[in-house]
């Protein structure tokens, strides 16, 4: 067997930590998906092995390289939740056979994108939790399918233009909740992040990596080619989806779900869809105020029926 991609490898994972996870690769600049991925590797570690779901950050490997400093498996958009159930199974064989030491045991992670977490990959991942799969689920949420010219999703939100959805009134239907389709499973975790807020993520990923069973971490991530801003916008934007309450920061767990961050003096979800292209039809030429009233309305009655 030709081992050169071992060899590759070894050399490879000697680089420093700049060289890895986006150096040189094709990801887009502003990506709040890479940004979220960055800061949660970092707690993670190498001692994890990423089953990554077709999408944007299978851009992330050119063979035979990749940028993580563990293992990586690429498995087909709907395919994730059960390529992790035959990595976890092997492992779980190996330590059983004595064959692998428990120090050397992996995390295993699931890398998708909202295209396989909220639609293609929604099966797989149901029954993945049905038999309590010990496992971490990673959604960076572009809400739509960045990697093939931002097609509307599952993930979606009401009004948002895209290649797809390119009417007077943009996407006419409403992005799931996946937070709580995850959280009707009973899992062991469910937790929404963004990089735009790293110390609420670290703690997150910290008490995530704590335990066991399913668990996901669904990160919001800006995406300047697909919502239309420039790139260096992207912490900003992540920072307005939070304070207009747009994308609350919460945790499940032990069957409650808790808020994480609660913005006390919400900004009118104007500040944040009015820096992005995606929703210029709500303001240009005429300012559209039944549509940009009913995303607001949305948003208070969330908020309305938060009890902390």
């Amino acid at each position: 067997m030709n081992d050169k991609p071992v060899t590759l490898y070894r050399h490879m994972k000697d680089l420093p930590s700049t060289h890895l996870l986006g150096s040189g690769t094709a990801m887009c600049s502003g990506c709040g998906g890479l940004e979220a991925l960055h800061e949660i590797y970092d707690i993670i570690g190498e001692k994890s092995l990423y089953v990554n779901a077709a999408g944007c950050m299978t851009l992330l490997s050119v063979y035979p390289f990749t940028p993580f400093r563990g293992s990586w498996l690429y498995t087909a958009m709907a395919s994730a939740a059960a390529g992790a159930q035959g990595v976890r199974d092997a492992l779980d064989i190996l330590l059983e056979k004595k064959q692998m030491k428990a120090d050397e045991d992996m995390q295993v992670v699931v890398l998708s994108g909202d295209g396989s977490a909220y639609g293609m990959g929604l099966s797989a991942t149901s029954s993945a939790m049905e038999r309590n799969l010990d496992f971490i689920y990673i959604c960076y949420d572009n809400e739509g399918y960045g990697n093939t010219g931002q097609q509307y999703s599952g993930a979606t939100p009401h009004a948002a233009r895209t290649s797809t959805s390119k009417g007077s009134s943009g996407f006419r239907g409403f992005k799931k909740d996946l937070f709580s389709i995850w959280a009707a499973h009973k899992p062991t975790y469910v937790a929404t992040v963004i990089g735009s807020e790293p110390v609420d993520l670290a703690r997150k990923i910290e008490k995530a990596m704590q335990l066991k069973g399913p668990r996901l971490i669904l990160a919001l991530s800006p995406c300047p080619t697909g919502w239309d801003y420039d790139p260096q916008d992207s912490v900003e934007i992540g920072k307005l989806a939070v304070k207009t309450g747009i994308w609350p920061l919460k945790e499940y767990v032990d069957g409650k779900v808790r808020h994480t961050k609660l913005p006390k003096q919400r900004l009118s979800v104007d500040e944040y869809l009015k820096r992005q292209g995606r929703f210029n039809h709500l303001y240009q030429p005429d300012r559209n105020d039944k549509l940009i009233n009913e995303i607001q309305i949305d948003v208070d009655d969330y908020w309305s029926e938060v009890v902390e």
